[in-house]
């Protein structure tokens, strides 16, 4: 029973609905935990045939949840031991696995998106084999600025989906996308005024075909575009050589106290 998620299965098709609407479904240490464990249960349903990702209260996520970020601080050596230590058998680490579960699954994936996708949010959205937006969605890949990079599987989804230029200004700026520049950067596959039933829509068309022909088709494109799992190790040396260094620390206390930065050179 997970206790951020609601899981519900009609038709063979799945709907995970993120469900901490009062913060804007922020992706606790918790949430990615049950994230991880939905995906593995999910993929162990044989008759299952797709699965759609949503967020409550018209909201997709709005991010890593402060509490936990800030909660890591007295602990930064194990976490780094974690970042840089996947699970036995496991190319992901346990951050990275919330996002990149959803490739492993052999039926197809797709996020709904509502509101905003933020940080964790827009990984986890960019984790699914497709994305559909609202137009009003905003879509931002937001850790610089807490001093930090994206490390939830960006190495998998970006490599597949836009320019490395274009990819650069996104994770080092953090800034803000309209759903309509998101669309045109390949990080949304469609806008729809009502992206849940799209989605929908779109599942309900996809079980139509071979099972196997879908799966094949999945593994296919994961396996040949983008670098491939080796890219989930140097996200892991980057942040872990990054996160509770000094210039880090920085940029959050820059952020919580509303100021300019200082940095150490």
């Amino acid at each position: 029973m997970t206790q951020t998620l609601q899981t519900e299965i009609q038709n063979n098709i799945a709907t995970v609905t993120l469900n901490r609407p009062a913060k804007k479904n922020a992706m606790s240490f918790e949430m990615m935990a049950e994230l991880v464990e939905t995906g593995k249960t999910l993929a162990a349903i044989k008759d299952l045939r797709a699965v759609i990702l949503t967020g409550s209260d018209n909201c997709f996520c709005a991010g890593i949840d402060l509490e936990s970020l800030m909660s890591i601080a007295p602990r930064m050596d194990e976490v780094r031991n974690k970042i840089l230590n996947p699970p036995n058998g496991e190319a992901a680490n346990e951050f990275q696995a919330p996002a990149t579960i959803w490739s492993t699954l052999p039926v197809p994936v797709i996020a709904a998106l509502e509101g905003v996708a933020y940080g964790a949010g827009a990984q986890l959205a960019l984790g699914a084999d497709f994305r559909i937006a609202s137009p009003d969605t905003k879509l931002s890949i937001m850790e610089a600025k807490w001093g930090l990079i994206p490390d939830m599987g960006i190495s998998q989804s970006l490599p597949k989906l836009m320019r490395a230029d274009a990819a650069l200004d996104l994770i080092m700026t953090g800034r803000i996308l309209e759903a309509s520049e998101a669309q045109t950067l390949g990080l949304i596959s469609r806008i729809a005024d009502d992206p849940l039933a799209e989605a929908i829509a779109l599942a309900q068309s996809l079980i139509t075909k071979s099972p196997d022909a879908l799966s094949a088709a999945k593994k296919l494109v994961n396996g040949t575009w983008g670098c491939g799992e080796t890219g989930l190790k140097l996200e892991a040396e980057l942040q872990a050589a990054i996160i509770g260094q000094p210039n880090q620390i920085e940029m959050v206390m820059s952020v919580m106290q509303k100021r300019t930065p200082k940095f150490i050179n």
